[in-house]
């Protein structure tokens, strides 16, 4: 039995067409213009949930300083960040969502950070950051693709 050659003979479950390639569909965005989308999430993550605070809270009864991000900003931020990865995974090859979120997210983070640090430390934290985010877009990423997969799979 021959393969269909046409993109639109193949089922929408179908995982890919023959040579590997998975089929076209008429529209789509490619590729680079996705991942151009992809680092703007990612960078937007940091500056929605951390760009903006500055204040550094001074308990008066101890003197003790926090801040100047909150938990819950933490949290927000990687969530959007655990989402944007997520949704990117299932829509682009793993290797160009680990490419894109990490320098994306970091570089965020370094504009804002190089701008209060005068002793050029921020250097070595966007290096954690960086090592920090792609671990976990590595993680986020393999597991939302590997989901995907399973949810495309006929039953039997």
């Amino acid at each position: 039995m021959a393969w269909p050659r046409s993109p639109v003979l193949v089922a929408p479950w179908f995982p890919r067409c023959p040579g590997g390639r998975r089929p076209g569909r008429v529209g789509a965005v490619p590729t680079p213009t996705r991942a151009a989308a992809l680092a703007l999430l990612a960078a937007a993550c940091w500056w929605a949930w951390f760009a903006w605070d500055r204040t550094v809270t001074v308990d008066p009864a101890t003197g003790t300083t926090s801040g100047p991000y909150s938990a819950w900003q933490v949290v927000g931020c990687a969530v959007c960040l655990i989402a944007v990865t997520a949704v990117a995974a299932t829509r682009l090859p793993l290797r160009v969502v680990v490419a894109v979120v990490p320098p994306a997210f970091t570089a965020a983070w370094s504009l804002t950070a190089a701008g209060a640090d005068p002793s050029g430390l921020w250097a070595v934290g966007a290096v954690l950051v960086l090592l920090g985010t792609l671990a976990g877009t590595a993680l986020v990423a393999a597991t939302a693709a590997r989901v995907a997969r399973t949810a495309r799979r006929p039953a039997g």
